[in-house]
């Protein structure tokens, strides 16, 4: 999702917003988390998401929701049940 282009300003560092995370075990598994969006410690004028203690650079990979009620109804969408794991079977 393209979160920039919708009624929000642009995200900037100091921000919070919300991903989908995939189990890399268990590809229909999934959570919401809360991650912050900071300045790149090695890239200057880029941004990252701090999520789990780690930096990870914003492209498309991540799915980004300014509102834990965006990234929930999403969620809803494509796994069926709003902020749970779904279980694999």
């Amino acid at each position: 999702m393209d979160i920039q282009n919708q009624e929000y300003p642009p995200i900037q560092a100091g921000d919070i917003v919300y991903v989908m995370v995939r189990n890399p075990h268990t590809q229909d598994v999934a959570n919401i988390q809360e991650a912050a969006v900071v300045r790149d410690p090695v890239r200057s004028g880029e941004l990252n998401l701090f999520l789990y203690e780690t930096h990870y650079p914003m492209n498309e990979e991540f799915a980004l929701y300014r509102t834990k009620e965006e990234a929930e109804k999403a969620y809803q969408y494509y796994f069926g049940s709003a902020g749970e794991e779904v279980p694999h079977g």
